[in-house]
C-alpha cells in the first residue's frame, strides 16, 4: 500500500467520528446500544492472524481464483472482461431475473425524489451464463465511474444528459438499449432484459473497436479486486480485531425500497429485503444473498430540481462498514481515480482483508448517515 494512502487512512480512522446504531458491544462494554465513534479507540486492530485455519483446499484443475469473488471459476475466462449491468429496483420490475447470479452488487439511490429510490448495478464475470437479466434501465454518472474500476462494460437504457461527458471517456465502454423486451404484461419501461445471445450480438458490432474488446484492457487494474482471504480460509473479526459488533441485520435508509440485509446463520451469507419482503429471484426462486456487506458513507451532488445527482466517489479517508458471518467492523475507504479501486481499511491503515464469495456494496448519502443501523 503506498504509504500516502496508509497515512490517509490513519489519520481520517483517528479523527473522524462516524456513527449509527450497534446494538452489540465491543470487548469489556456493557449490552446497552451505542453509539460507533471511529474517535473513541485510535487504534485496536489486533495483530493475530487475519483469518481462521481451515483444512487446505486445492484449486481444481482448469480453474483460477476468482479477482471478483476470490472463489475457483473456469481458466478460459481468466482475461474475460466483466459486464456492469442497471437493474430497475422499482416494485413494479419485481421479480428481478439473473440477480442472484451477480458477484457483486451495488445498490445505490437513483434519485432524491420518490423516496430516494434506488437502483442496482449488478457485476458479472461469466456474463455468456446469462440467461435473462434486469430489467434493464438508465444509468447515472456515478455507476459509469464505479464500472470502471471493474474495466466492466456497462449495460444500461440512456440516462440524463449528465452522463454523457462520462461516457466520452476511452475507459467507459457502454451497451446502450440494445437488449432484448420480454413480453411479461408490464409498462414498455419494464420489459428491457438482457437475454441469451445479446451480449455475444453487442460485442460482435463492435469488433472494429478494440476499446470493446471482450477481454481485459489497458485499464485493467492488476490483481484481484479485493484482499481476500487465502483460498479455503475464512476472516473472523472477532479475532481480528478488539473493537466488533454484532451484525445480524442491516437496515439501510432508503426509504422507498426499506432495503435491509438479514443475516441467514445456516447458510452464513446476508439475504437481501426490499418492500417487506425477501428478494427472490424469478429465474430460478433464490435470494440474493451475500458473504461480504461493505457500506460506504458518502456525499452527493444533486444536480438539479428533477432528483438527478452523482455520489462524491472519489475520495479519501471517508468511513464505512465491512459485514461478513454475523460481525461488523468499523472502516475507511479510499477511491483515488477515475479507473482506480476502491480501497477499505481498518483503524491501523492496513487494507482489510474480506472473505471470499459474492458481495454487497452500497454508497449511503452522508445526509441520511446516522439513520442506517446495524444490530
Amino acid at each position: 500500500m503506498k504509504k500516502r494512502e496508509k497515512f490517509i487512512a490513519i489519520a481520517m480512522c483517528t479523527a473522524m467520528a462516524f456513527s449509527v446504531v450497534a446494538c452489540g458491544k465491543d470487548k469489556g462494554a456493557d449490552d446497552s446500544s451505542l453509539s460507533v465513534s471511529v474517535e473513541d479507540v485510535a487504534s485496536d486492530a489486533s495483530s493475530e492472524a487475519s483469518s481462521e485455519e481451515a483444512e487446505n483446499f486445492e484449486i481444481p484443475e482448469g480453474m483460477y481464483l476468482s479477482e471478483i469473488t476470490g472463489e475457483p471459476i473456469s481458466e478460459e475466462l481468466k482475461d474475460q472482461r466483466p459486464i456492469a449491468v442497471m437493474v430497475d429496483n422499482e416494485k413494479t420490475a419485481l421479480p428481478h431475473f439473473g440477480t442472484s447470479e451477480a458477484d457483486v452488487v451495488y445498490e445505490l439511490m437513483n434519485s432524491t425524489q420518490n423516496d430516494r429510490i434506488t437502483r442496482l448495478m449488478c457485476i458479472v464475470k461469466d456474463w455468456g451464463q446469462i440467461k435473462q437479466m434486469g430489467s434493464v434501465r438508465s444509468t447515472r454518472p456515478t455507476n459509469i465511474l464505479l464500472a470502471a474500476e471493474w474495466n466492466a462494460v456497462l449495460c444500461h437504457d440512456g440516462g440524463p444528459f449528465y452522463i454523457d461527458e462520462y461516457l466520452k471517456n476511452p475507459w467507459a465502454q457502454h451497451f446502450s438499449g440494445t437488449f432484448q423486451r420480454v413480453k411479461n404484461g408490464k409498462p414498455r419501461e419494464f420489459t428491457e432484459y438482457v437475454c441469451e445471445g445479446d451480449l455475444d450480438k453487442n460485442f460482435s458490432s463492435k469488433k472494429s473497436d478494440s476499446a470493446y474488446s471482450t477481454t481485459y484492457t489497458e485499464y485493467k487494474n492488476e490483481g484481484s479486486h479485493f484482499n481476500f482471504a487465502p483460498y479455503g480460509k475464512e476472516v473472523d473479526l472477532t479475532k481480528v480485531y478488539d473493537r466488533t459488533y454484532p451484525a445480524t441485520e442491516i437496515a439501510l435508509p432508503f426509504w422507498h425500497n426499506t432495503s435491509t440485509l438479514k443475516y441467514n446463520e445456516e447458510t452464513k451469507e446476508y439475504e437481501y429485503y426490499e418492500y417487506g419482503s425477501r428478494h427472490e429471484d424469478g429465474e430460478d426462486n433464490e435470494p440474493l444473498s451475500f458473504k461480504n456487506v461493505l457500506i460506504q458513507k458518502c456525499d452527493f451532488h444533486q444536480y438539479d430540481e428533477h432528483g438527478y445527482l452523482i455520489y462524491n466517489c472519489i475520495a479519501a479517508g471517508q468511513p464505512g462498514w465491512y459485514i461478513t458471518n454475523g460481525v461488523a467492523k468499523d472502516i475507511t475507504w479510499v477511491k483515488d481515480g477515475e479507473t482506480h479501486v476502491t480501497k477499505y481499511y481498518d483503524d491501523k491503515g492496513e487494507e482489510i482483508q474480506i472473505n471470499t464469495g459474492k458481495t454487497y456494496i452500497t454508497l449511503v448519502p452522508a445526509d441520511t448517515w446516522d439513520s442506517l443501523t446495524v444490530q
